[in-house]
């Protein structure tokens, strides 16, 4: 029978050199003691050759510019996709901070926020001179502001608190 070395067959599989020394390493394909690969085991393994050509024409052999340029290829084109959905989740986001901003109202700029506030010197603090009566004043039930605090009408009392063995031999109560 016909025996092919690697370069001849992937040239009349048309298929890459590598693929073929793969098939070997993993045992698919074996090789004669010459290193040659005989016609049938190929066939075996790749099936019938899809067109007849002299299998003694010159191979192309991929340089290795051009394969690193491939690769560099998709690399750029999977950059390029990556960017596309940043862009993407960066547009959703700035929506989703836009509504934000429209749900939750900002201050009106004539009113005063703490920072807008003047500092009070300790020298120009006002100083009660009746600290009794501010103290009268102050009765629990108003803040500081004199802002009425509201209190309930009617608070029912809590039940004394009973121990363990008292809920099991005194009566409810």
């Amino acid at each position: 029978m016909k025996s092919l070395s690697v370069l001849e067959l992937s040239k009349l599989y048309n298929i890459n050199r590598q693929t073929i020394y793969n098939h070997i390493n993993k045992g698919i394909l074996s090789k004669n003691p010459d290193n040659k690969i005989d016609f049938a085991e190929a066939i075996r393994v790749f099936g019938e050759p899809n067109k007849k050509q002299d299998v003694k024409d010159p191979v192309k052999i991929d340089s290795p510019n051009s394969a690193e340029i491939l690769l560099l290829r998709q690399q750029i084109d999977m950059l390029k996709n990556q960017v596309s959905d940043a862009k993407e989740r960066e547009a959703f986001y700035q929506e989703q901070i836009e509504v934000m901003q429209r749900l939750l109202k900002a201050p009106e700029p004539h009113m005063t926020t703490f920072t807008d506030q003047e500092p009070v010197q300790p020298s120009m603090a006002k100083t009660d001179p009746e600290p009794e009566m501010a103290e009268a004043k102050y009765d629990g039930l108003t803040t500081p502001e004199n802002k009425r605090i509201p209190v309930p009408e009617h608070i029912e009392p809590e039940p004394p608190k009973r121990g363990f063995l008292s809920r099991f031999f005194l009566p409810n109560g």
